[in-house]
């Protein structure tokens, strides 16, 4: 029963992928093929949102970190939502008023070149090595958990099925696939959570009692110093600290995540779907880290955290019900891998390769489709062949999110005083840019206990004074300062986004005023 409902499920997804990729086949449009041609409703803007971003790294990762940590972890998700808002309000509008289509392309129009270029290329380099290969080996390793399957079949039965919508049919074709799968993802997300907590007491609302009693330390959202994860998760950090650099930099500047944005049909769809997802977020911690402190609870012998998702799958859900719920977490990881995909795609042939050859020859919008596609081949590719290097890790969630701030303290502080502070130059950026990774390599060699939130936070600091005082020295380009005045009423946002914002802020009040 199982297996059929898995298959039936993978089976009516190709099917989906490859008639929308046969419909999307004779579009020779650049912005329809990376952009859906400018045409997505708020509700399509906000499910794309979060089935992009929920993947293998949250029900895998953050189980196993709500396995170690307990729900602190979910701080990732409650900031997010903080922060989504924070980037529909201020950042969206100035990048929708600019037409910008990719992130590197508003630091060129904003600064120059090189630093477009830099950051084009770490982007490339950070989605096909880092993201794509993270999520298809914890994929890979939760589907190896639950069946059996080698690893091998399970990272490259992945990259197929991600493969027949995310190659040929464009962002419209991973969208409408998005809309699907988020659904799924959530049925099958709710099934292992309520499956989890009937079995430990009888019912959802006193499972939930049940591991509240059982382990009150996994419900600590501010963790003290004398916690042995302080290390990962300080304290008031995940407050106002280093979180926010993470958080802004994945929600305010990660192409494969403000991509969907750039593709609503008006800035007030982009808003209301960035709303939407915000609201939404604060519920994913009941589907990816409940079931992680449930394990632990129970006394799941683990050889790793990441072991701790599919074993309350296999222990807590019975026969037909794992079947939805397998096919939910190919879903999430299907919808993460085309969306990074498609984005990879996009900066490498908008960002990279046409700039490079339009010197010569102006590429007309089938080459840069085709350049697309076949992008988007080798980002597959590569990843299947790296993704078997993950094996040596703990907590990969951990992993993405240390080594990844590495270079966000520089990108944030590029990205804030390039939308928000007129003098900033484009020397200052390039420089904040190329420091940011060995001034964090630095910290860390300095202050190896420090925390690397902490860190994240510290680095991007010094770079913001190294900004300012730097571009006050220099003389900056009047053409880029009048191309990029800004006038307050973009900032301007609808009755429903505000409604949505407030109840949003309310309930994080209430989440930290009674777990921290």
């Amino acid at each position: 029963m199982d297996l059929f409902i898995v298959f039936g499920y993978l089976f009516s997804m190709i099917v989906l992928g490859i008639y929308l990729s046969a419909r999307s086949s004779g579009n020779k449009s650049s912005q329809d093929y990376f952009l859906a041609g400018k045409s997505l409703p708020w509700w399509a803007v906000g499910g794309s949102l979060i089935a992009s971003n929920i993947s293998a790294e949250q029900f895998i990762g953050m189980s196993g970190s709500g396995y170690v940590v307990g729900l602190a972890i979910a701080s990732y998700e409650f900031m997010a939502a903080a922060a989504l808002l924070v980037v529909a309000k201020f950042f969206f509008p100035v990048f929708l008023k600019h037409n910008i289509t990719t992130m590197p392309q508003f630091l060129e129009k904003r600064f120059d070149n090189r630093v477009k270029s830099i950051l084009a290329m770490f982007w490339v380099a950070l989605f096909v090595f880092v993201n794509v290969t993270s999520v298809l080996y914890l994929g890979a390793l939760a589907i190896k958990t639950m069946t059996g399957l080698p690893l091998i079949y399970g990272i490259v039965g992945l990259a197929l099925y991600a493969a027949t919508f995310s190659i040929f049919g464009g962002l419209r074709s991973v969208v409408l696939t998005d809309l699907i799968q988020v659904i799924v993802l959530f049925v099958g997300g709710a099934i292992v959570t309520y499956f989890t907590l009937e079995y430990l007491a009888g019912g959802f609302f006193e499972g939930l009692s049940f591991l509240y009693e059982e382990a009150p330390e996994k419900f600590d959202m501010i963790l003290s110093k004398d916690n042995p994860e302080y290390k990962n998760l300080p304290g008031l950090g995940v407050l106002i600290g280093g979180m926010w650099i993470a958080n802004l930099y994945y929600w305010g500047s990660n192409q494969y995540i403000i991509q969907r944005a750039l593709a609503a049909r008006n800035i007030k769809e982009a808003q209301k779907g960035m709303a939407f997802a915000a609201f939404v977020k604060l519920f994913l911690p009941l589907l990816v880290v409940i079931p992680g402190i449930a394990a632990f609870v129970s006394g799941a012998s683990l050889d790793r955290p990441d072991e701790a998702y599919p074993w309350a799958l296999n222990t807590f859900v019975g026969v037909g019900f794992k079947g939805v719920t397998l096919a939910a977490l190919i879903a999430a990881i299907g919808s993460s891998l085309s969306s990074m995909v498609n984005s990879t795609a996009t900066i490498l042939t908008l960002d990279i390769v046409k700039p490079l050859f339009s010197k010569k020859r102006n590429i007309p919008d089938t080459g840069l489709v085709r350049i697309g596609k076949v992008s988007s081949f080798a980002t597959l590719v590569i990843g299947v062949a790296l993704a078997p290097l993950f094996a040596n890790l703990e907590q990969t969630i951990q992993f993405i999110q240390e080594y990844t701030g590495f270079i966000s303290p520089g990108v944030v502080a590029v990205f804030l005083f390039g939308l928000f502070w007129k003098r900033a130059t484009a020397n200052a950026a390039f420089i904040a840019i190329v420091v940011s990774i060995p001034l964090s390599i630095i910290i860390k060699a300095c202050f190896p206990m420090f925390p690397f939130l902490d860190r994240m936070g510290l680095a991007f600091l010094i770079l913001s004074v190294f900004v300012v005082v730097y571009s006050s020295i220099e003389n900056y380009d009047t053409n880029k300062l009048s191309e990029f005045k800004l006038d307050r009423s973009i900032f301007r946002t609808s009755k429903m986004f505000n409604l949505i914002a407030v109840v949003v802020v309310f309930l994080l009040i209430v989440i930290y005023g009674f777990f921290g």
